[in-house]
């Protein structure tokens, strides 16, 4: 046997089916095939063809897709494909495309039909691969959620939906809705949306006011309502809707009103979809109900994940699931204890406050408190709704939060003005706890309750950080020490021993410094946002970065998360909990050149960071 022929048996000896083989057909196997090479992009396989050759991948990376496109399986060395023709159909149901530059061992039809007449395994293997692959397509054809959560508001919008004029008066207003049977009427003037009118304005600000109903609509009416417009995706609309708490979103084009749609239209396009099951919890009534309500949102998205759902639309689903829940269990503490004796508003923190939860995110969240409270009064209420919705959520599978940063702790739950004081100390006095909670705490969203009290927090503590440079010197620092895990010569580096020896942290040395820039840029810029793919444009718009620089962290922060969902997908399908740690021999070679130009993106804007503040040890 020649060296090459002997480099190709040691190398199949390692891959199912062939490590069945007796030695001696091993031995002659490797004679019968041939190398074939193709570069990236390149069908190898078309769809509907006729294909005699068993393919086996020995360097690269070959798609597996259906007839509508679909991904089915990504393969990568070692793995076979083109044998659903050889043990099944004449005509290739799939097309095959390499998406790497690849080398591929071929073996002809008639070899292959000797070589499974000697080894009936290898038959059985191959037609099991071949009905799995079957399911598989079948499966994603029924369920095409990922899809429907793509489609657009022009598709189902209600086109001319019912209006009114500015000079109309209550009665008017709700007479129409009443003989049009609709929930919402628009206030127009010559096409352009004025405001909307809603069954929730009817009751909570004429019927529950005693309020004149001759009195002229726009007196009710929602002034300037958010809109969006016909290209808007129904999975947009949806997160908007549910960040704003609202069932009606007009669509706008072009300055004239041209639809509407509301979350009832878009429940009904998810209405077989087990992410929208997840996320509807308004029908369980204790947290023994919700038991791994957030674990099961996990599966889903795990699914998501699997048939190509981007990174954006998988957090944006997490971050749904995970604020439906907390709603839910606040809503059930305020039946089981009573309405709040204060004003107060449920806030979340870190990734959810950022609405990029991943599949191993814990819990981060606090509470602000109106300045009406007082400790020996309302204390005891609040640590008890506190206490129950931090354990609900534990118990539906958002675990606690290691670090204690959850409204169940007393530290994080304070009046308005205690939380500017606290923002206002660790601006101006940024020591390391303060820098560690800074982190955390300007990722600050409201989920329930009184908007406002979270807002004025926020906003303040926006201004107040938005000119403190030596709050920024600190912060750079610590984005600067989130070491990418790159060797001098572009090397990944890997954990040498202990429980995840020999793979590397994604969000430790990666994402987690992406997201700490943009924090930084967005607070020396002034920026309210808190996504981290907002506060990279609106601080590159208003120069705290440049704009190559914002959009390449974009990109890397991209690929980083959609790697890591990947990785964990694929965890939660093992049943193991999700973490960060990737091996990277498991990576496709096109994805460890990814993860080798994201990291390297990471170190140039940590450097640049090292050149315009003065980094420091903390």
């Amino acid at each position: 046997m020649t060296v090459e022929l002997d480099e190709v048996r040691e190398f199949i000896a390692d891959f199912e089916p062939f490590i069945r083989l007796p030695a001696k057909e091993l031995d002659q196997l490797p004679g019968r095939m041939n190398i074939h090479y193709v570069r990236r992009g390149e069908e190898i396989i078309a769809l509907g063809q006729p294909n005699d050759k068993l393919y086996v991948i020995r360097s690269g990376a070959v798609d597996v897709l259906g007839n509508d496109g679909v991904l089915l399986d990504r393969r990568d060395a070692g793995r076979s494909f083109g044998y659903s023709t050889l043990v099944g159909d004449n005509a290739c149901q799939y097309s095959m495309i390499a998406v790497e530059d690849s080398l591929l061992l071929t073996l002809p039809r008639a070899e292959f039909g000797g070589l499974i007449e000697r080894n009936p395994d290898i038959e059985r293997f191959y037609s099991s691969q071949s009905r799995r692959i079957h399911a598989a397509a079948d499966e994603l054809r029924e369920d095409t959620s990922a899809d429907v959560l793509r489609t657009r508001l022009a598709d189902f919008k209600i086109n001319d939906p019912v209006s009114i004029g500015m000079d109309s008066t209550i009665k008017q207003a709700a007479v129409v809705m009443e003989e049009n049977r609709v929930s919402s009427l628009l206030i127009t003037t010559d096409g352009r949306l004025n405001g909307i009118l809603t069954d929730r304005d009817l009751r909570g600000r004429v019927i529950a006011q005693g309020l004149d109903i001759n009195r002229p609509v726009t007196d009710v009416m929602t002034a300037s309502p958010r809109t969006v417009n016909s290209e808007t995706l129904a999975f947009e609309a949806m997160l908007l809707m549910a960040e704003l708490r609202i069932h009606h979103l007009p669509i706008v084009d072009e300055g004239q009103l041209t639809g509407i749609v509301t979350t009832a239209d878009v429940m009904r396009l998810l209405r077989n979809d087990p992410i929208y099951l997840t996320a509807d919890l308004s029908r369980r009534n204790s947290p023994e109900e919700l038991v791994d309500a957030y674990s099961s949102a996990s599966e889903v998205a795990a699914r998501f994940i699997e048939r190509g759902a981007s990174a954006e639309e998988t957090t944006g689903m997490m971050t749904i699931a995970a604020d439906a829940l907390a709603r839910r269990l606040l809503t059930l503490g305020e039946e089981r204890f009573g309405a709040p004796p204060v004003s107060y508003s449920f806030v979340v923190l870190g990734s959810q406050g950022r609405r990029e939860m991943g599949l191993a995110s814990d819990q981060d969240n606090a509470m602000v408190l109106s300045d009406d409270y007082v400790e020996s009064e309302h204390g005891e209420y609040f640590a008890e709704l506190s206490e129950f919705v931090c354990r609900g959520l534990d118990t539906a599978g958002q675990v606690l939060c290691p670090g204690d940063m959850m409204a169940m702790n007393p530290q994080w739950r304070m009046t308005a003005s205690e939380w500017m004081d606290t923002f206002h100390l660790w601006v101006t006095a940024p020591s390391p706890d303060a820098l560690l909670h800074a982190q955390t705490f300007f990722d600050f969203r409201s989920i329930h309750g009184d908007s406002e009290l979270a807002d004025a927090v926020h906003s303040n503590a926006v201004g107040m950080a938005h000119g403190a440079r030596r709050m920024h010197a600190h912060l750079a620092s610590l984005a600067a020490r989130r070491e990418p895990p790159l060797g001098f010569f572009r090397g990944l580096v890997v954990d040498r021993s202990g429980e995840y020896a020999n793979t590397l942290n994604v969000k430790k040395g990666g994402t987690a410094g992406i997201v700490q820039m943009a924090r930084l840029f967005s607070l020396t810029a002034g920026v309210q946002a808190v996504g981290t793919r907002r506060r990279l444009s609106e601080a590159a718009a208003a120069g705290a970065v440049s704009q190559k620089g914002a959009l390449d962290l974009l990109d890397a922060f991209e690929y980083l998360r959609t790697i890591t969902l990947r990785h964990q997908a694929q965890q939660v399908r093992e049943k193991v909990v999700p973490d960060y740690n990737i091996d990277p021999n498991r990576l496709s070679k096109m994805d460890r050149e990814h993860l080798r130009d994201s990291f390297q993106i990471i170190k140039n804007m940590q450097n640049a960071l090292a050149t315009k503040y003065p980094v420091r040890s903390i």
